[in-house]
């Protein structure tokens, strides 16, 4: 399963299925932005400055978690026992949100590096291109397992087959770039008691 699928399933489901299960795409200005910011990140290169290793596009897998992606940057530095410590690092349009979506995002990739590894990850940072800062993200209990969850609910949805009904949600809906094609507002009202309203329609208009 792809890491940057679990994103998407933090900050919608449906938003997930449709991408993933049904293989639906758009984009609208912030997609193409993003787009644009990890054009630099997606060439894959290794610098070193003082004593620093920086891997730009660093392919990421878990067996564990059935996981597979590609990390924006991951930085190593020299640790006291001499082994290096993994630093992950994604780059976002925009700036901080309040949800946890891109925070499940860099934990995974974590959790990943420790796998691959063999060593503990304590911290990641994720790059906002708005505010040209980074914000520390530790990867505590709580975010392993809000991260595992999303895991496990992104297995679930891929191998069920069903793209869950919508959960319109304002503010998500307009930043989201398949609004068209999701509906949620249209798939959210029942078919049912439509039908049901025009027939009992139907039948004051015969009985008038």
């Amino acid at each position: 399963m792809p890491i940057s699928a679990l994103q998407h399933v933090v900050y919608c489901p449906r938003q997930a299925a449709l991408i993933h299960l049904e293989r639906l795409w758009a984009e609208n200005r912030f997609t193409a932005e993003g787009d644009v910011l990890h054009a630099v990140s997606d060439k894959g290169a290794t610098r070193r400055a003082k004593g620093l290793r920086r891997v730009h596009a660093l392919p990421l897998r878990s067996a564990r978690l059935n996981l597979a992606g590609v990390a924006d940057l991951v930085e190593f530095s020299p640790g006291p026992d001499g082994r290096e410590t993994a630093l992950p690092v994604e780059y976002k349009r925009g700036k901080p949100k309040l949800h946890r979506a891109d925070e499940v995002q860099l934990c995974a990739q974590a959790l990943c590096l420790e796998e691959m590894t063999g060593a503990s990850v304590s911290d990641g940072a994720l790059f906002y291109a708005q505010t040209k800062r980074r914000l520390r993200v530790t990867f505590d209990e709580d975010l392993r397992a809000l991260t595992e969850s999303a895991v496990r609910e992104l297995a679930g949805i891929l191998a069920g087959g069903v793209t869950p009904p919508p959960t319109p949600h304002r503010a998500r809906c307009r930043a989201c770039s398949l609004v068209e094609l999701c509906r949620p507002d249209a798939v959210s009202r029942s078919a049912l008691a439509w039908r049901d309203r025009m027939a009992a329609r139907l039948l004051e208009d015969g009985s008038a």
